[in-house]
């Protein structure tokens, strides 16, 4: 429950509460999409309820994306969040808002903002650890580079796609070890990587690097993501260039933006790097946020990572994003790399929780290892809040379908 009280009546187990309020785009029947705010199961439509206030800047609510939204900045994010607040806190504002409440059932959510670009990270110390381990056994796990700077890698925005979307297993070429020649077909690797995403609101000039301090002015809020990866296609490709179509095909978003505000009780201090980070990446409040994930599979739970531990935090992660002059632009979003902690149940993507298909899952009675068709991956997430209550991240979906003939 909520430490905030409302005059909405809420689920008990509702992880959206009063002082939660993530912003999304629905569909309501054949209506235009539109700007809304969840709160327990239910959604507040926010234009008619602006434009009853005479809000500045209602009519952005009434938009198809938070692009607008986002581009307003930092103050106009604070602003809107006190008078959600308010709306939902203060009974005189009943009659103004009880009429717009919508059942989150009646809806169809939609991608909450245009990406403009994708940059995924590979934050996890543990998740890096363990694919080192994986892949060069006879080494060291880690590569000299990976405490020195956030590793990261420019993705595909325009197969960044909203909860619920399908995911057609992917084509391409793969190779087995033992194999003279490649091969080409269907994915035989089909994983999932569980991540955190941030959407940037206030862009950035060309040539201008973010400082680290400044974070919090460029950043909106957060998105769960799942970046499906195709490990065959990717063992096979990404020497010397890096990740390319085993990780292009689609990566999924929750359809809720959780703002920084909101998450700024959940916010815990960064572990310790070793060895000291260069100047561009050190900063007195460098932080991450105390959340757990949880990972269902066909009805069961595999996973429950948890991102307290990861080792590169998201304005080290953003500030070397932009230090060699390179810009962001509203709507972009960069993702943390999969999450995973130091125990196998904590672990964020197949390929750790199997070992590389040679320790099989348990899924409703059967061996698993990688993604079948029919699969269904259901990713949940919650910040621990500082008084211990539970303000939650929605979820992120998506099913496994065949993949097509490319004849």
């Amino acid at each position: 429950m909520s430490s905030a009280a409302t005059w909405i009546d809420l689920p008990a187990d509702s992880p959206f509460g009063p002082d939660n309020l993530p912003l999304g785009v629905f569909r309501l029947n054949g209506e235009e999409p539109r700007v809304g705010a969840a709160i327990g199961d239910q959604i507040i439509d926010l234009a008619p309820v602006a434009s009853a206030q005479m809000l500045d800047g209602s009519q952005l609510f009434a938009r198809p994306s938070l692009n607008d939204f986002l581009a307003l900045g930092r103050p106009a994010w604070r602003a809107t969040r006190e008078w959600l607040l308010d709306l939902v806190r203060n009974e005189n504002d009943r009659d103004v808002v009880e009429p717009h409440l919508i059942p989150r059932s009646a809806v169809t959510m939609q991608l909450p903002f245009e990406v403009g670009d994708y940059v995924d990270f590979y934050a996890s110390e543990h998740h890096a650890t363990n694919l080192g381990r994986l892949f060069r056994p006879d080494s060291e796990p880690l590569l000299p580079n990976w405490k020195h700077l956030p590793v990261g890698y420019h993705g595909r925005a325009g197969t960044i796609v909203v909860s619920g979307t399908d995911i057609v297993r992917p084509s391409g070429q793969r190779k087995a070890p033992d194999a003279a020649a490649p091969t080409f077909g269907p994915s035989q690797r089909l994983d999932i990587e569980v991540e955190l995403g941030y959407v940037v609101g206030t862009p950035s000039q060309l040539g201008t690097p973010i400082p680290v301090d400044a974070f919090e002015d460029h950043v909106y809020g957060v998105v769960l993501v799942n970046d499906w990866s195709a490990r065959d296609l990717q063992a096979w490709e990404y020497v010397p260039l890096g990740p390319f179509l085993g990780k292009s095909f689609a990566t999924s978003i929750s359809p809720w933006v959780v703002s920084l505000d909101a998450l700024a009780t959940a916010a815990v201090p960064l572990p310790p790097q070793d060895p000291p980070v260069l100047p561009y990446l050190a900063g007195g409040n460098l932080q991450n946020y105390d959340i757990t994930f949880e990972v269902v599979l066909n009805g069961h739970r595999i996973s429950m990572p948890q991102y307290k531990d990861t080792y590169w935090s998201p304005a080290q992660m953003l500030a070397h994003l932009t230090v060699n002059g390179a810009s962001v632009r509203t709507g972009d979003l960069y993702a943390s790399g999969t999450i995973s902690g130091p125990d196998k149940h904590q672990r964020g993507s197949l390929i750790e929780l199997t070992w590389n298909a040679r320790d099989p899952l348990i899924v409703n009675g059967q061996e698993h290892t990688f993604l079948e068709d029919n699969d269904k991956v259901t990713i949940t997430a919650w910040a621990t809040t500082e008084n211990g209550t539970r303000l939650g991240l929605g979820e992120v979906v998506g099913t496994i379908r065949p993949a097509q003939s490319c004849s």
